[in-house]
């Protein structure tokens, strides 16, 4: 029989234990987190009927959709969790309590070109808070206070959430005489962080936007100082734009419930060149940066948008909502080594019972589960060496012999594993035991 070499697409990632456990982990501290704040739990299909995932699809997007047939049906994997988010909505709308406010955390795929820490297959952590009709701005304030609880909770203090409004911009470009190519020139200026600003000069200069306009828009996203200090010089500019101070309004704004939440200008400010690069944000943009480590990109990005489901039907659902994308998130520190693997096993004790008959060693191990606690048994006949040997290289803190000593006294002999100390613990006691 010829054997098939075990290989895995490139594109797709597979972890070993100890980091399956750690990436669990992460993935924990973001669901704990959307849930205590009253997020409810969605879970929709990884496939979709194409037209249903297309209908709000194009451009390169389109391009990397998995697709295929599968007798008459013309079907395509989710490429994120939004699209999903839009369908559900307009579908339930009638059984929904508005603002309506779900969490996901899903795998989703696309078939763009694989590179390092680029994924086809990658969880995504969503959130989203959609309204009926209308949406309150202090919404778009809420989300970088959770934005904040997770990377804290993630064990990162240096960090800081961008905020801006695409009002503004799109302000800017109809004030200048630009408004035809403002959806190309804030894709340009998304990348500015990437190729820095002549590249983005060149860019804008393909695009035949003249030099005058140009120099007013990188005057524009150079404006420095604090965020107050932003503010007042984006007031000072006077432009006497509708859209413009419609912006700078819901900015100002967001400004002052994210402090309202208790969010330190140290972890976020205004960055007037974050624009988001998606045309179906329409007010406030978010992108987050671990200030050491800009190389990772944003780490949680996200905005408000005006009609989530437009494409499905005609009721006005404006939401807001942000994304973690966690495995290139994993992958990035992982490869840092910003995280770290503490866990090779998810058992807090390991039974080794050393008599043939099992039934107190299964006994033992029934009660502690019934506790709460991890608990392995070794069932495998091997010698007491090997079997400490496992419990060591799995880094289990504790294990439990019982062989016939134990048996005829009705105790096991509990072992820290770290610290070598023994003791002796009556079976009919165990609800007592403390590890």
């Amino acid at each position: 029989m010829n054997k098939v070499e075990p290989r895995t697409l490139a594109g797709f990632m597979e972890l070993l234990p100890d980091e399956q456990i750690l990436f669990n982990q992460m993935k924990s501290i973001i669901e704990n987190t959307y849930k205590k704040y009253g997020f409810l739990p969605l879970d929709t299909p990884v496939i979709e009927l194409s037209e249903v995932l297309l209908a709000k699809a194009g451009g390169e997007t389109e391009k990397q959709i998995y697709r295929f047939n599968k007798g008459d049906n013309d079907l395509a994997l989710r490429f994120d969790l939004t699209v999903p988010l839009s369908k559900y909505v307009a579908k339930n709308y009638g059984n929904l309590s508005f603002p309506f406010r779900r969490y996901q955390i899903g795998k989703v795929y696309r078939g763009e070109r694989t590179q390092k820490g680029r994924f086809r297959e990658f969880y995504q952590c969503d959130i989203d808070i959609i309204g009926d009709g209308e949406l309150d701005i202090i919404n778009d304030a809420e989300l970088p206070s959770i934005i904040y609880e997770i990377f804290t909770q993630l064990g990162f203090k240096d960090f800081t959430i961008c905020i801006n409004n695409r009002k503004i911009l799109n302000g800017l470009f109809e004030n200048i005489g630009q408004k035809e190519n403002s959806t190309e020139i804030l894709r340009i200026i998304d990348k500015i962080e990437k190729i820095g600003k002549d590249a983005v000069i060149n860019e804008l200069e393909k695009i035949e936007v003249d030099k005058k306009s140009i120099e007013k828009i990188i005057n524009f996203i150079e404006i420095n100082g604090t965020t107050d200090e932003k503010l007042e010089k984006l007031e000072k500019l006077g432009i006497q734009n509708e859209t413009f101070l419609q912006g700078l309004q819901e900015l100002k704004q967001v400004v002052k419930y994210i402090r309202m939440f208790g969010i330190s200008d140290l972890n976020f400010k205004v960055d007037l060149t974050i624009a988001r690069g998606l045309d179906y944000y329409t007010g406030t943009v978010y992108e987050t940066f671990l200030n050491d480590y800009r190389e990772l990109g944003s780490v949680c990005s996200g905005g408000r948008y005006e009609n989530l489901a437009e494409y499905y039907t005609d009721k006005k659902l404006p939401g807001v909502g942000i994304s973690i994308g966690l495995t290139r998130l994993f992958y990035k520190l992982n490869e840092l080594n910003l995280v770290k693997v503490e866990k090779k096993s998810i058992s807090d004790v390991l039974v080794i019972p050393m008599i043939e008959n099992l039934e107190t060693p299964i006994l033992v191990a029934t009660k502690l589960r019934k506790l709460g606690i991890n608990t392995e048994i070794y069932l495998n006949n091997k010698k007491l060496k090997t079997k400490f040997k496992y419990a060591d290289k799995l880094k289990i803190p504790y294990v439990i012999v019982i062989g016939e000593d134990e048996v005829n006294s009705n105790t096991i002999t509990l072992k820290n594993m770290e610290s070598g100390e023994e003791r002796k613990i009556d079976i009919e006691k165990l609800d007592e035991i403390k590890l």
